[in-house]
């Protein structure tokens, strides 16, 4: 089922998708390809806007799929074979989720929709923006099993960097229930996560997890520790960062109240816990969202991962198929 979303500045019309005959049902616009909404037994779990001229000003990616690279990149530059690729900075001197230019402000294309699923493409020229090599990218939304799987498959035709995640904030008890959000329960399958520098770039460090903050091995409220006397989370004001992945599933989710659980699974080596920090936008039905009003659960390669070979590396060969897949179990 499809309706009209509204209208670019063009005046080009953009479509929201709905999927999904049971539980689980989800929204999807071809702006961006993004994910308004997701139902679980009729309640809406992910932050997102009304209409097309709240993501137009999306500054804090609601639901947006990232591309190429996820995240932040120092200096907004990174060694790629015998050349150094510069993209444009858009957070000082650093470059965050790939530059001013984001995907999810583009009208993508629709090229297949069923009941419970739907795919969108969208092409990428050389030197889009900076990366090099023409790129077909393809994002496919699929509801099964009262699960939603996120499918990026992308090719280019020259070497490259595909770093691809979905941006939606969660609020299991609802994306109306602002003030619940950070009594969440998260559990994190990570022995390890990475500390940020002043500027939210990794320091290069990979810090054990163990007697610290961000020790969510066990299951503990997003809010608990959130306000402890931890140098990462006063630079951060909160949680944004990397969690090393030592195995599936990644993360679990768990509204206290409702019983509602989601469960993550992917094959990503890291998952980018975001506590919505600096979030202050109006909403789905004129919500205020302010900060901390939902969790994002990002999984990737860790930010800045172009400029620190001894982690698992973002790049792509030319002519070789990249795919992901991150799956949203409820």
């Amino acid at each position: 089922m499809n309706r009209t979303f509204g209208n670019l500045p063009t005046g080009a019309p953009v479509q929201l998708y709905t999927i999904g005959i049971g539980r689980v049902k989800a929204a999807v616009t071809d702006l961006g390809a993004t994910l308004v909404s997701l139902w679980v037994d009729g309640v809406d779990v992910v932050l997102g806007y009304d209409d097309v001229s709240g993501y137009l000003t999306n500054d804090g990616f609601l639901g947006a799929v990232v591309g190429r690279n996820a995240n932040r990149i120092q200096l907004s530059r990174f060694p790629l074979g015998d050349e150094m690729v510069q993209l444009t900075p858009n957070e000082k001197a650093n470059n965050l989720h790939s530059g001013p230019d984001c995907w999810n402000t583009r009208l993508w294309q629709v090229a297949q929709v069923t009941e419970n699923a739907i795919a969108l493409t969208l092409d990428s020229p050389h030197g889009d923006q900076g990366f090099p090599g023409t790129a077909r990218i393809t994002v496919t939304y699929t509801i099964e099993n009262d699960a939603l799987t996120v499918a990026y498959d992308a090719l280019s035709d020259a070497d490259t960097v595909f770093n691809l995640t979905n941006h939606a904030y969660f609020n299991l008890a609802g994306q109306d229930a602002t003030d619940k959000a950070m009594d969440q329960v998260l559990t994190v399958n990570a022995d390890f996560f990475n500390p940020d520098d002043e500027e939210n770039i990794p320091t290069g460090e990979c810090r054990m997890v163990e007697d610290t903050p961000f020790d969510f091995r066990s299951p503990k409220a997003l809010g608990r520790d959130i306000g402890a006397d931890y140098e990462p989370l006063h630079l951060q004001g909160g949680y944004d960062h990397n969690f090393v992945i030592k195995a599936n599933p990644c993360a679990v989710l768990t509204d206290p109240v409702s019983g509602r659980t989601m469960t993550v699974t992917t094959d990503c080596p890291g998952v980018q816990i975001y506590t919505a920090n600096f979030l202050e936008v109006i909403g789905k039905g004129g919500i205020p969202y302010p900060k901390r009003s939902g969790v994002c659960l990002e999984t990737q390669f860790a930010p800045n991962s172009v400029n620190q070979p001894q982690w698992p590396q973002p790049f792509v060969k030319a002519g070789v198929p990249y795919h992901s897949e991150t799956k949203f179990q409820f």
